[in-house]
């Protein structure tokens, strides 16, 4: 899924924030998100989750939902079928945060109410809901309504729309959100079936991660069957003025009108991706793989959500140039989707084989040279984010560490997980190294496994048969130690070297500017060129440079972010009103974060950083207001 940090990669990612809590039912506790795990908390088997799941399991889910865009909330039910793991089991424990819980009845016969308890708030994890079972396995009906401010949901008035026309919500259930908007066990260790139908407007379209019907219901309420075992994470729900556009056998583009064309071109090459994918893993289990194109306040690049992507529309360059985030999440659709972390402790086994199996997808669709120029950028900033980070948090499983659910999403579990996946092909080779991966993601589909589990099965399935190409010390050490071993492949690239012979000539004054032959230039390049320039720059070069090429008006968002970098380390002051409608019209934090850190890192430029966040901030995602609240030291009315 995603990730925060300053760098190239066509990806989500997220950063450690402090989730913003209005408690419904009871006051929540002064513990807040950014402490450590309890030991109680960390001999849970999730210390993300409330859920007695261990002893119950949830096996199915039917929702029914009405939008209510007036008061910013979902209203209804949700209908739980489960099985008893444990037969003296006389409660089932829910996660839940912030719903306001009406009625727990049984589902048959809803006047039959069951005995409930909603505990305390906790910061991190929200309020559990303790349910008395019935007798047998009958199934449970809870009647329920969100929060407006639900940390999973966002509430788009028509002005922050691409149309302005009308509302818009969407959610973000990763990694504990879908408690949020859903009372249910939200751990990626239970998967579960669902159904669901959602009432909305009828000039509104409601989509959701589960099979959508391209024809728009008049009478606003839509039905969908999602008949794969998924984990609560990918629980995924949108509302708004789309329109639908097919694109090839599996594709299609949901999307507000000034998007869908732009869309159908830039991620045209999606069919292609499915093809080379299925070539290398196995068939595409999902059915439909449709790409839903967000407001430009969603808080990442993408989300992975099963038959229906969410996607960042930064990532329309017009060239094609970034859609390595589309083939990250459908990457997802092997590793994560159908093979997932149990616990957000050992994300890499998510995101570390996703952001590999991306790889392989771009090199076969663009080139290797592309691949290896993403692999390179990717490096770069993986090296420089570890130099922040404790040694604890360097490692790929950190189960032993006290961390938040949020804190585990650093590049360390998708480049360093990357970089190690990588090692071993070169290792044993491509074609049994493939073979491993179609084998594993056969065995584990639609399960959730552990660290310790994919050491057991590479130890048997792959180790065995080359026990002195894969050391098991090494193994060991890249998922339990901290930086990059010296083992450690690093891509190299003759087109960065290009660009560096470049910058040294017009550095020392053998070249001019002008002279350097960009115009073929793709996105990595530009972006290795404007990381490879030589600094400190004065005013009179950052001039210099913006005449040449224009970059201060560039609408390609990754190279503008890091020339807006640079204006803001070197004060250039041209730039500021580029900055400015920057920071104003998107809400991807990967690309607003390291911004407004720059700007308050600066004395001059606090003041500004503060003005421009006070216009923006209404319409960021509350999990961007997180982000961003303590940065620039904003004082929440929910504090």
């Amino acid at each position: 899924m995603f990730r925060f940090m300053p760098i190239v990669t066509m990806r989500l990612f997220l950063i450690p924030l402090l989730i913003l809590l209005t408690a419904c039912q009871s006051l929540p506790t002064d513990k807040k998100a950014s402490e450590s795990l309890s030991e109680s908390e960390l001999q849970r088997p999730d210390p993300h989750s409330l859920a007695n799941f261990e002893d119950v399991v949830i096996t199915h889910l039917k929702l029914e939902l009405k939008t209510d865009f007036a008061d910013k909330a979902l209203k209804g039910h949700v209908v739980i079928n489960y099985k008893k793991l444990n037969p003296d089991v006389k409660y089932m424990v829910l996660d839940t945060r912030d719903l306001k819980i009406r009625r727990v009845s049984l589902a048959n016969d809803s006047k039959q109410q069951l005995s409930w308890q909603l505990g305390q708030a906790e910061a991190t994890l929200g309020s559990a809901l303790r349910i008395k079972l019935p007798e047998g396995e009958a199934a449970i009906r809870i009647d329920y309504q969100t929060h407006p401010k639900a940390s999973g949901l966002q509430w788009l008035n028509p002005t922050q729309t691409a149309t302005a026309k009308h509302p818009f919500l969407f959610s973000q259930s990763q990694a504990i959100h879908a408690r949020s908007w859903i009372p249910l066990q939200d751990t990626p260790a239970v998967r579960f079936t669902y159904q669901a139908q959602i009432e909305v407007p009828s000039a509104l379209r409601a989509v959701m991660s589960a099979k959508n019907n391209p024809e728009i219901n008049p009478d606003g309420i839509y039905q969908f069957d999602m008949p794969q075992a998924i984990p609560s994470y990918l629980m995924a729900i949108a509302v708004g003025d789309l329109q639908y556009k097919k694109i090839s056998e599996h594709v299609a583009i949901y999307a507000e009108q000034p998007f869908l064309e732009p869309a159908a071109y830039e991620f045209a090459k999606t069919e292609d991706m499915i093809t080379a994918a299925e070539k290398l893993y196995g068939e595409y289990r999902w059915g439909d793989y449709d790409l839903l194109v967000l407001p430009p306040s969603f808080p990442f690049g993408g989300m992975e959500n099963p038959r229906l992507s969410f996607i960042t529309p930064t990532v329309i360059a017009g060239d094609r140039s970034l859609d390595s985030l589309i083939a990250h999440e459908l990457a997802h659709s092997w590793s994560g989707n159908l093979v997932t972390n149990a616990r957000w402790c050992d994300l890499w086994l998510n995101e570390g084989f996703t952001s590999y199996i991306e790889a392989r997808l771009v090199e076969a669709v663009h080139g290797q040279q592309r691949m290896i120029m993403e692999a390179a950028l990717n490096l770069q900033g993986l090296q420089k984010e570890m130099a922040d980070l404790p040694e604890a948090e360097q490692r790929l499983s950190t189960c032993e560490v006290n961390l938040d659910s949020e804190d585990v999403f650093s590049g360390v579990a998708y480049d360093k997980g990357r970089f190690f996946l990588e090692w071993m092909e070169k290792q044993v080779g491509r074609a049994d190294f493939d073979a491993f991966l179609n084998q594993y993601f056969d065995h584990f589909a639609f399960k959730s496994v552990t660290s310790k589990q994919f050491i057991a099965y590479l130890q048997e399935n792959l180790m065995a048969q080359h026990a002195d190409k894969l050391p098991l010390d090494i193994v060991n050490t890249w998922i339990y130690g901290p930086g990059l071993p010296d083992v450690l492949y690093v891509p190299v690239t003759d087109k960065f070297e290009v660009i560096n012979d470049n910058i040294a000539a017009w550095h020392n004054g053998t070249r001019n500017l002008a002279d350097i032959e960009t115009d073929k230039w793709t996105t990595q390049e530009w972006l290795h060129f404007l990381r490879a320039l030589p600094t400190p720059l004065d005013k009179q070069t950052m001039q210099q440079l913006d005449k040449t090429f224009d970059l201060s008006n560039s609408q390609n968002s990754e190279i503008a972010h890091d020339w807006l970098l640079l204006s803001i380390r070197y004060h250039y002051e041209p730039a500021y009103s580029r900055l400015i409608k920057y920071l104003t019209t998107i809400g991807r934090m990967k690309l607003i974060v390291p911004l407004y850190k720059a700007m308050m890192e600066t004395d001059e430029l606090q003041h500004l950083a503060q003005r421009i966040y006070q216009k923006a901030r209404p319409g960021y995602h509350p999990l961007a207001q997180s982000a961003v609240d303590p940065i620039v030291n904003h004082q929440s009315d929910n504090l």
